[in-house]
């Protein structure tokens, strides 16, 4: 693992470097999760292994040191991620953004668009999140009720549903991220990301699991242009799911 100091934070991001000479694909994980934790499986199949990708644990998450005055909000996380591309002068570079990773993804790819050839998204969020999602309930919390006892009871319960992956790696989170991540991720961007990646001029590719479908922004991405991927035997958590169906899905972005 390497890692990288970010300076208007004083703290260090965290990251995988696998080598290959093909090119570049930055992997971008969501609330909760962790490059270290979701993508080493992925990223070992056949189908990658002549492309270097590049594995991040966003602050506040994984190994990645948590700033407790950072906002965590995916603007925060794109700026300092442009500045991490840039130092490793990642060129043609493709960027893959999972669930709330998925906006990171169009922010950076919207900020740093001379260096990015390709954009892939798994069940990325689009629009703000509403009642249902992870993200709505724990910024139904304040951010003290959240650290007090709310980041307890979500971790309880995702590992009293069985879902105990994630609960596994949301355990490494800093509360004040998770909480922050979550209200923006109500709150939405600035400019809607959906209009965002509809903007965005360059290969774009939307990958789904068969076990979420259906689901609209399905039709409603097609409709606009976008190029769709299943895979099959997995639902939202396709990287631990179906992790070689995910590298095919990538490798099929890749030549959208």
């Amino acid at each position: 693992m390497k890692e990288y100091f970010i300076d208007d934070q004083n703290a260090y991001m965290r990251y995988q470097d696998f080598p290959g000479d093909g090119s570049p694909i930055l992997f971008i994980h969501g609330l909760g999760c962790a490059g270290s934790f979701d993508y080493g499986e992925v990223v070992s199949q056949e189908r990658l292994k002549d492309h270097r990708c590049i594995l991040i644990d966003l602050l506040g998450a994984g190994y990645s040191d948590k700033p407790e005055d950072f906002d965590y909000r995916v603007s925060s996380h794109a700026a300092y991620l442009k500045s991490f591309v840039e130092s490793l002068k990642l060129t043609n570079l493709t960027i893959f953004g999972h669930s709330l990773g998925g906006p990171i993804a169009i922010e950076l790819a919207s900020i740093c668009s001379d260096r990015v050839e390709k954009l892939i998204l798994s069940e990325p969020n689009l629009d703000p999140s509403t009642f249902g999602s992870s993200s709505f309930e724990i910024a139904s919390f304040s951010e003290k009720e959240f650290i007090d006892f709310g980041f307890c009871k979500v971790l309880a319960e995702s590992k009293n549903s069985g879902n105990s992956m994630w609960a596994a790696t949301l355990a490494q989170w800093s509360p004040y991220a998770v909480h922050r991540m979550s209200v923006n991720a109500v709150q939405g961007g600035k400019t809607p990301w959906r209009q965002m990646l509809y903007d965005l001029n360059l290969p774009k590719t939307v990958i789904f699991g068969k076990k979420s479908l259906p689901d609209n922004d399905y039709t409603s991405l097609a409709e606009a242009g976008v190029s769709l991927r299943v895979v099959e035997d997995a639902g939202h958590s396709m990287a631990w799911e179906n992790p070689s169906g995910l590298a095919q899905a990538i490798v099929a972005g890749l030549k959208d």
